[in-house]
């Protein structure tokens, strides 16, 4: 006759963890109020396009009717600040900059909070003894912020496009917003996304110059506008122009301007001598004809992914900057 015997492992009394773990579930909860704004920016943001898109420019386009301002001979009654347009305003006051402001956030966030705090506390110097390189802390990091920034500014994209197409109407009634007008233009296409991520790259790399808080966040903020405004003034020069000449007076171009003036007999340019109809000033002037440089709408897409590709060069060569910085610092750790 045997006897079964049962082993029975002794409990150590320690419940197995549940739950995310790790690096990218450490950086959620570190960073877990910036989390939540950004989630209530992307939601103010998307209410405000969405009122644009639907209600307020049904609303305004009725108000219009009503007021006769659809027709070729506006009446007496057309007034273009009715209560309807005035709140279809106040909406696109908040769609449209808002997309512009979000990159020099991102950057200001990224050197103070998200590198500098970390590398002034010390707690990023207690990470990579915990079986994280500094090469993949800083991997976790962009690659988080990315992620958010790319899906948080492709729906404000999107939503935004609707509601330019839906206004399409009012636009052609009154022209006070044209396509190239930059909170416009960089809300519209690839470029909000793009400048989101130059904003994540220059801060990181601020808060590895600095080290700390504060200074990482002033340096972050400065480097960025200066970046965002030398790139923007190039857009006119990412792409071919378009002139359009007439011998009687300026053209008339659709689209942003980049230039015009007066053309001689030689084909040469100079600057509009304001001579009307005075024939004897245009002669003196040898004045045959006049020019304008402009970008026409078909153009868009065209500067648009130019001015993407020159932002995400600018992006990477700062990721790259900030890893080698990194990995001089700490030499074989990374």
């Amino acid at each position: 006759m045997t006897t079964a015997l049962t082993v029975e492992t002794p409990s150590t009394g320690v419940a197995p963890s549940r739950g995310p773990r790790g690096l990218v579930w450490a950086m959620l909860r570190v960073h877990r109020w910036a989390l939540w704004f950004w989630a209530l920016l992307v939601a103010v943001g998307a209410g405000a396009l969405l009122f644009t898109y639907g209600p307020g420019t049904d609303a305004a386009w009725a108000e219009y009717r009503a007021m006769g301002c659809h027709l070729r001979d506006v009446g007496p009654d057309c007034d273009f600040s009715g209560p309807a347009i005035s709140r279809l305003n106040l909406a696109n006051t908040l769609g449209d900059p808002l997309l512009s402001f979000v990159p020099l956030l991102v950057a200001a966030w990224a050197g103070a909070a998200l590198i500098g705090r970390e590398l002034e506390s010390g707690t990023a110097q207690l990470a990579w003894t915990q079986s994280v390189s500094p090469a993949r802390w800083l991997a976790a990091k962009l690659a988080v912020a990315a992620v958010l920034l790319v899906s948080g500014t492709t729906v404000l994209t999107l939503l935004h496009r609707l509601a330019w197409s839906s206004t399409g109407r009012l636009r052609s009634i009154t022209p006070w917003r044209e396509w190239y007008e930059d909170d416009i233009f960089l809300a519209n296409g690839t470029l909000a996304t793009a400048y989101a991520l130059l904003g994540l790259a220059v801060g990181v790399l601020a808060g590895l110059l600095q080290r700390r808080a504060l200074p990482a966040l002033g340096t972050a903020a400065v480097g960025l506008l200066v970046l965002m405004y030398t790139l923007s003034a190039w857009r006119p020069h990412l792409w071919p122009v378009e002139t359009l000449t007439s011998k009687d007076g300026h053209p008339e171009g659709v689209g942003m301007p980049l230039g015009e003036g007066a053309l001689t007999s030689t084909g040469a340019r100079i600057s509009d001598p304001v001579c009307l109809e005075d024939t004897k000033c245009l002669a003196e002037h040898d004045v045959v004809g006049y020019y304008r440089d402009h970008h026409p709408a078909s153009h868009f897409w065209p500067l648009q992914l130019m001015e993407t590709a020159l932002v995400l060069a600018v992006a990477a060569l700062a990721v790259l900057i900030a890893f080698r910085l990194l990995r001089r610092r700490t030499g074989a750790a990374v």
